[in-house]
């Protein structure tokens, strides 16, 4: 990982400026930065040799010595005072941030007239998140789209609707206050200026050496909390450098140059989500998220061509419909050329200059303001002036006025009845007796005003819902109408139809997006005096306004407006005017203009923040995959990242249906509210100490309700666009979690994991479980070498075969020594077993213990390995293949003490022998046997052991054979029987074999080999007790080489002591003495050897090793893999030699070989 500091040097100034002064300067600071390393180097740790953390607020004290150490009060704390700042001292560098060291004072005037610091504004509630909220919130559906849903839900339906989804964002939005007030939540780009100006100074009296951890141990910011969202840049002036003051102390770092529009600060719900879920849910949040933004983007951008070409400039379509049923089909071409054209448009602008955008942000925002107060003004002015805004009717059909101006079939002119415009649109020709339409000749023409006025008691009739099919003619209710035979098809005439087919579910989807925009506080808190206490009252306070304007406009559009024209989507009957501007004052034209721009500035400002929220994620590095959208123009602008949301917002624009556009988004918002709610729910209900929110008005059930309202309207808007973002966002999931940069958060799914684990634990009993639930849960013992590298990493290898990352495994070693003395080596031992853990794909965890004896190393693992129920019941070692040689450390007595304490704990034991020959993980058997040798019942251990291993991919081939042995007393066929039934009742699958051993005289060979192993066992003796012997002499001399270097008191208490007739040093005549003894004790005690006879008992031993050994060569010579039982070791400890001399030969000539011992207990069943 590269460092993110560099140190430049910098130039004397003044009189300095000189060579050869400076060359003298540079040899003293050298001097300085020398010594200043000793005591560094002196102070790196405490005396118990373990180096302490270091940070900037820790280990950088030794600049304040010489005044803190002056006074008697803290001497108490004086080592403390070495590597751990007084809090007077941490409180004064977190708060003074200008405090600048001695020696600075000259560089910084002369810096002051080259780097201006900008000052930013602070904000208060109103101006820095209430009025962004409102900005955000309100926009094109309000002005679009809100009349229609009106029209077409009813006023009661609509009210139910918007009543929803404000109770949805408000509930999210107590949810997020409780989050933003828990701490700080970086926000846009004055909040990163503010910090890194902050930590500017903080780090401007840090010493040398936490300049050197944090340069040469290469600690990357991104990996530390706080600094997650600020673009770190290197320096680019030759000026910017470390500067030296007395004693060697930094006084001044430049790590970093804050840019202006670089700042990388899109956290927000992103930031929020992520660091209280943890990478996965943030990262894959955070890309639904972004994908909302863009499409938003592409909706607003949709809204801005429909009011251009709808409203303000139809004239301007490129394609133009030749009949009536190509208009659609015309009017969505045009949207997908003009929107192309906007969003290259809009990429130029925002790549060119973000600061525009931004400026332009508060005009945008008057256009909005300004419309609505339009709308309350005309709903007020409707009162007492209704607007004059005729509909014509035919029958209860609404007609278009885009194809005739009179409202009638018939005109008086000069006396003269003509037949109007109308009339040649439903009949044949203009006479009077030409053919006309059924429906035209039965009905009447009538005209009504569009705009009643809130007096009028229209109100009553809107209650109720309209739903209609798709090309359907926009009717009026309760007025009379005579249906003609329809012989003519209406698809021709000046209706209003009907563009899409509507229902409940659907309006949901479409209004959701106008209650979006209620992050915009928390993006801003660097802009606000106090962020904790204003993102709360002014996200609260806008979605409160909001929710109201939303509601009251419903009431209002309903009670003003006639259900004709609220359900005519483009205002086709009242002359192609927009119908929410129809009702303002003093004209339509304020609403259309202001909605224009708003559009216009809500669109940019998408396509401002979705690339940064992508390059936030990106630089986080939690997705691999994105993290070239991370980079950016050398001040830090997201031109990778801008050009994919063009990208993404193009297919939006393809699309080209505000309508169909407007579900997709509410999608990916309502994932991002519901993870917002989710977070709060479980940071709540965790109780984790850092939950301490300043905004105390929510509680978890609140949380609980807005996350199930917000998946309850993503099935309601539309079930399957729900199951493809989840789906989406399921599959981020997997892919962080799977190749993503692992990132520790403190965050709130780690919490929930040790809690449900906790709760499991106490949950599961402490004792043996259901022989049903019963599987080896494995503790697996490996051997390292010197370098604390495993010996046979082909033991984890078959450990996860045998697994396959079901149930337990801790993977354990012994390092001899103490735990001081081996502090570093555990530490490089646990690295190296998690690592070939992660290799060989073994799921479990890592336990190295120290002990002074090895023997007790592996005691204390299997006594102690595991968590209340959560225990080993099976341990799995590899054989000692040098357990002939003393000098191994797990010799043979190590090995039969594990096998004896196994037993003694009710544990199974695994040996492994040849582990060297086992297969690795990417090996596959395509065929063979895995033998089992089944001589005495060992609960089942040796029919489960091959079913498991069967279930990975390197023995799935490989068929399964069961041996057993018949005394001269068995059945054998009948024995084979009751076997094969008990396999089919156990339902394995297994070849079955009974071999019969009869009982025959023992050979000579036999013997021979008994004698040979007993005489071998007696030689050890005989050498350990010689070897014994010299190591006593060796302890004597030297407890008299340590006593003569001691004072005279303690040599005159040794001499007392020690008794006269030991002889301290080796004089002649002992010399002669000991060589005798030894010479007549040896001398006999090779006699005894080989005149020695062998146990009986050891002779029928190793008659059964040697004639079972036979059998099994002679059926399993070559198979993959042969199970047998591990017989238990002799009672009597003096020949504990033997056994290993047993099993030796029993498994002689076997490639690989696997001796199971039981636990004693049931493993396996026949029953459900």
């Amino acid at each position: 990982m590269p460092t993110n500091f560099t140190v430049v040097p910098v130039e004397a100034q003044g009189e300095e400026r000189d060579p050869a002064e400076r060359d003298a300067r540079r040899q003293q600071q050298q001097q300085q930065e020398e010594e200043e390393e000793e005591d560094n180097g002196e102070r790196g740790s405490t005396g118990d040799g373990i180096a302490r953390e270091s940070s900037p607020f820790i280990n950088n004290a030794e600049m304040d010595r010489g005044n803190k150490y002056e006074g008697k009060n803290m001497a108490l704390f004086e080592e403390e005072m070495d590597s751990n700042p007084m809090v007077s001292s941490l409180l004064n560098k977190l708060a003074n941030y200008t405090n600048l060291t001695q020696g600075v004072v000259e560089h910084e005037a002369d810096e002051d007239t080259k780097r201006k610091e900008v000052k930013v504004p602070r904000m208060g509630t109103f101006i820095g998140v209430y009025l962004p909220c409102l900005q955000n919130i309100l926009g094109v559906i309000l002005f679009l789209r809100l009349t229609w849903i009106v029209g077409t839900a009813g006023v009661l339906e609509s009210f139910i609707i918007v009543f929803m989804c404000c109770a949805c964002t408000m509930l999210t939005a107590i949810s997020m206050s409780a989050i933003a007030t828990n701490g700080v939540v970086p926000g846009t780009l004055p909040d990163c200026q503010d910090f890194s100006n902050k930590l500017e100074s903080v780090l401007t009296t840090i010493s040398a050496n936490s300049l050197r951890i944090l340069g040469v141990m290469s600690l990357d910011p991104m990996d530390l909390n706080l600094f997650s969202f600020i673009s770190w840049t290197p320096p680019v002036s030759s000026r910017s450098g470390v500067f030296k003051g007395p004693k060697g102390h930094m006084t001044k770092i430049w790590p970093f140059r804050p840019q202006h529009q670089s700042c990388n600060c899109a956290g927000g719900s992103y930031y929020m989500i992520s660091r209280s879920l943890g990478p996965e849910f943030g990262g894959a949040v955070g890309l639904c998220f972004y994908l909302g933004t863009t499409f938003a983007g592409a909706m607003y951008i949709l809204g801005t061509i429909e009011i251009l070409l709808t409203y303000i400039s139809p004239s301007a379509a490129i394609f133009k419909a030749e009949d009536g049923g190509e208009e659609t089909e015309a009017m969505l071409n045009n949207m997908r050329v003009y929107g192309t054209c906007i969003i290259i448009l809009m990429a130029v602008v925002v790549f060119v200059g973000v600061k525009y955008v931004n400026k332009l942000a508060l005009v945008f925002l008057a256009c909005v303001i300004l419309s609505i107060i339009a709308i309350y003004a005309g709903v007020i002015k409707t009162a007492f002036d209704p607007p004059d805004f005729p509909i014509c009717l035919l029958g209860n059909r609404t007609l278009s006025k885009r194809s005739f101006d009179v409202c009638a079939k018939f005109t008086e002119s000069n006396n003269e009845t003509k037949t109007t415009t109308l009339w040649r649109l439903f009949c044949n020709s203009s006479l009077h007796n030409a053919t006309c339409d059924d429906y035209f000749s039965l009905n009447n023409v009538t005209e009504i005003q569009g705009i009643p006025g809130i007096m009028s008691g229209v109100l009553i009739d809107n209650l109720w819902s309209a739903y209609s099919e798709k090309g359907s003619v926009v009717e009026k209710k309760n007025q009379p109408s005579v249906s003609g035979s329809e012989d003519i098809k209406i698809g021709g005439r000046p209706y209003v139809f009907t563009d899409i087919m509507t229902y409940f579910t659907m309006l949901v989807g479409i209004y959701f997006p106008s209650v979006t925009g209620i992050m915009a506080g928390s993006n801003r808190s660097g802009d606000l005096k106090d962020a904790q206490k204003s993102i709360p009252t002014g996200t609260i306070l806008a979605i409160s306004t909001t929710s109201f304007i939303y509601l009251s406009c419903i009431v209002l559009f309903g009670a003003c407006i006639e259900g004709v024209i609220l359900r005519d989507k483009f205002g086709e009957a009242v002359n192609g005017n927009l119908v929410v501007g129809t009702l303002a004052w003093p004209s339509p034209w304020v609403i259309v203009i202001g909605s224009f721009f708003s559009t216009c500035g809500a669109g940019l400002q998408s396509l401002t923040g979705a690339p940064r929220l992508l390059q936030a994620i990106a630089r986080d590095g939690i997705v691999p995959f994105i993290q070239v959208f991370g980079h950016g123009k050398a001040n830090g602008e997201p031109t990778w990242a801008l050009l994919l949301t063009a990208g993404i917002c193009e297919i939006g624009i393809l699309i080209a249906s505000l309508d169909s556009v407007a579900p997709i988004l509410s999608m990916f918002f309502l994932m991002c509210y519901m993870f917002v709610n989710l977070a709060c729910a479980v940071q709540t209900l965790l109780r984790t100490p850092n939950w301490r929110p300043r905004f105390k008005y929510y509680h978890w059930t609140l949380s609980f309700l807005g996350m199930s309202l917000c998946l309850a309207l993503m099935f309601i808007c539309s079930w399957y666009y729900a199951l493809v973002a989840m789906l989406i966002a399921g599959c981020i999931y997997k892919y962080i979690e799977y190749r993503g940069a692992e990132k520790e958060w403190g965050d709130g799914i780690r919490g929930l994991s040790l809690n449900a684990a906790r709760y499991a634990l106490l949950r599961v009993e402490d004792g043996p479980p259901h022989t049903k639930n019963w599987r080896p849960q494995l503790l697996v013992l490996l051997n390292l070498d010197c370098e604390q590298l495993v010996k046979h990493p082909r033991l984890l290898s078959f450990t996860s075969q045998l697994k396959a990352g079901k149930g337990l495994t801790i993977v354990g070693s012994v390092l001899q020594g103490t735990y001081l003395d081996k502090c570093t080596e555990t530490q490089k031992a646990e690295e190296n077993v998690k690592a070939l853990m992660g290799v060989e794909k073994t799921k479990g965890f890592c336990q190295i213990v120290v002990s002074p004896s090895f023997r007790d190393g592996i005691s204390h693992l299997i006594q102690s390995a595991g968590l209340g129920g959560m225990k080993h019941n099976t341990v799995l070692m590899a054989w000692p293949q040098s357990w002939k040689r003393t000098e191994n450390h797990f010799s043979w007595k190590n090995f039969v003490d594990t096998v004896r304490e196994t037993t003694a704990a009710q544990q199974a034991l695994l040996v492994a022998k040849n582990i060297d020959l086992f297969p690795t993980n990417q090996e596959r058997f395509t065929e063979g046997n895995i033998d089992v040798w089944w001589i005495v019942h060992d609960g089942g251990m040796l029919m489960l052991l091959p079913f498991l291993l069967r279930q990975h991919k390197v023995w799935r081939k490989c068929k399964m054979r069961i041996f057993t042995v018949a005394q001269m007393d068995d059945n054998s066929i009948q024995m084979k029987k009751d076997l094969q039934m008990f396999l089919y009742h156990l339902r394995l699958n297994a070849e079955v074999e009974v071999v019969e051993m009869f009982e025959n005289d023992i050979s000579a060979f036999t013997y021979e080999k008994t004698l040979m192993m007993e005489q071998r066992s007696q030689m050890l003796k005989q050498m350990q007790l010689s070897k014994n012997e010299r190591e006593r002499e060796a302890q004597l001399i030297h407890d008299r080489n340590t006593a003569s270097h001691s004072t005279p008191a303690v040599k005159a208490s040794v001499a007392a002591s020690v008794p006269e007739k030991v002889q301290m040093t080796w004089t002649k005549e002992k010399f002669v003495a000991e060589k005798h003894k030894n010479k007549d004790t040896n001398v006999s005690g090779f006699k005894d050897i080989f005149n020695m006879k062998p146990n009986q008992s050891n002779v029928r031993r190793m008659h059964t090793a040697v004639k079972l050994n036979g059998v099994v060569l002679n059926k399993s010579q070559h198979a993959q893999l042969v199970l047998l039982n591990m017989p238990g070791p002799p009672k009597n400890r003096k020949g504990d030699e033997n056994y290993m001399e047993f099993l030796e030969v029993l498994t002689e000539g076997l490639d690989r070989v696997l001796l199971v011992r039981g636990s004693g207990r049931e493993v396996i069943t026949i029953y459900s």
